[in-house]
């Protein structure tokens, strides 16, 4: 199969997105495809043995290390040259409208993965009359697809409610070698909390959409060393607000997996995740998790189980989770056996070969004849979903 992916980012950024695309290209190396990549910005000439094209950006003023893409002919250019059996829209926004389009006039069915709340992100930063035009735009790209996949129930629930239709659900696979207690370093331990504290940590990007800044709530908990990890926008003014808590910066590889699992506990802020990445590899990693209760970690945190949720709008409740489990070992103990059985399913091979077999439905769809004279239209323009199609795949 030929497979063109059109995303909203690549790197050098890493985020979710660019994490997601890299899996996929490497799954699709691994079984024979072929595959490109279409992406806004400076980055590598090819990944996994394959192309990648780039695209005009620009960088947003508040925050430099985040690039948006701009519309361009190379989208359409490079998809005609390559001839996609079926086209891939990473967090389809800008680049991905034009990929959208370049998809339809080649008349090749397009799989759209939702991957950001934009209408959640524009509010953390004070855009909160954008909602409307941003979903008005999504659907406007989502409601050509012939899937939309999914992460979360949760945003499956958000989707439906704004109209996108043709929904299947498609999480996320975790590096279970990567992300593994085994990589737990008492070494690292003592370098962190030298006087045996419990071990409080964060993993992502530090920008206000992630609401890094209530981490300050837990400041000063006794008994125990906040750690965070990551770079962003905010760095310098969480590294004002708490001048106890150990700022590690960016980490990544086998750094960033002997720092995860050597947490006691990991916090996760934000309110706005469709999936949450982070939640997924503290829990491979052994380590119980407090997250607001919204979004993607209600499919991932089981309360009690692997970790505790609190009320998304209370500092409150996310600090009286965390006490709780730093005055209490046993549970922290028992919830951390139980974390990364949650998630040994969540492979990225497993999620990949769902993909791939979302890729085939999309294209024998598309080429079935029978199917569009029922329709009276091509399959992935119809107006409403299959119901069956709402809830399908894991």
């Amino acid at each position: 199969m030929r497979v063109a992916i059109v995303s909203e980012s690549f790197l050098p950024q890493v985020n979710g997105v660019t994490n997601s695309v890299c899996r996929v290209l490497e799954h699709l190396e691994r079984h024979g495809h072929e595959a490109m990549v279409v992406a806004p910005g400076r980055g590598p000439s090819d990944y996994a043995g394959f192309p990648v094209r780039t695209t005009p950006a620009f960088r947003l003023p508040f925050y430099r290390s985040f690039r948006v893409g701009l519309p361009s002919g190379e989208i359409m250019s490079s998809l005609e040259a390559f001839k996609p059996d079926v086209v891939h829209l990473a967090s389809p926004t800008v680049v991905g409208a034009s990929g959208m389009t370049a998809a339809d006039r080649l008349g090749v069915p397009a799989v759209a993965v939702f991957q950001t709340d934009l209408a959640g992100f524009a509010r953390q930063y004070g855009m909160r009359g954008a909602d409307a035009a941003i979903w008005g735009w999504l659907r406007h790209i989502h409601i050509r697809a012939a899937r939309t996949l999914v992460p979360s129930s949760a945003t499956m629930s958000e989707l439906n409610a704004h109209g996108i239709p043709r929904l299947s659900l498609w999480g996320r696979g975790v590096d279970l070698d990567r992300f593994n207690p085994a990589h737990r370093s008492e070494r690292l331990r003592r370098e962190l909390a030298p006087n045996g504290e419990v071990i409080v940590g964060y993993v992502g990007r530090l920008a206000a959409d992630k609401r890094v800044h209530l981490l300050a709530k837990l400041a000063d908990l006794p008994g125990i060393k906040l750690v965070v990890v990551g770079d962003g926008p905010a760095a310098k003014s969480l590294r004002r607000r708490m001048p106890d808590a150990v700022f590690c910066g960016l980490r990544t590889g086998t750094e960033l997996s002997e720092i995860l699992a050597s947490f006691d506990v990991f916090v996760h802020t934000g309110a706005n995740e469709t999936y949450c990445q982070a939640v997924q590899e503290a829990l491979a990693a052994g380590v119980p998790v407090v997250a607001a209760a919204a979004g993607g970690p209600l499919d991932l945190v089981q309360p009690g189980q692997n970790g505790l949720l609190y009320p998304s709008d209370s500092p409150e409740g996310m600090r009286e989770a965390v006490a709780h489990l730093v005055a209490d070992g046993e549970a922290r103990a028992r919830m951390s056996g139980n974390a990364r059985a949650s998630v040994l399913h969540r492979t990225w091979s497993a999620l990949c070969d769902q993909l791939v077999g979302h890729y085939e439905t999309a294209v024998a769809r598309n080429l079935s004849p029978h199917e569009e004279e029922d329709l009276g239209e091509k399959p992935w323009k119809a107006r409403v979903s299959e119901p069956s199609e709402a809830h399908a795949g894991t």
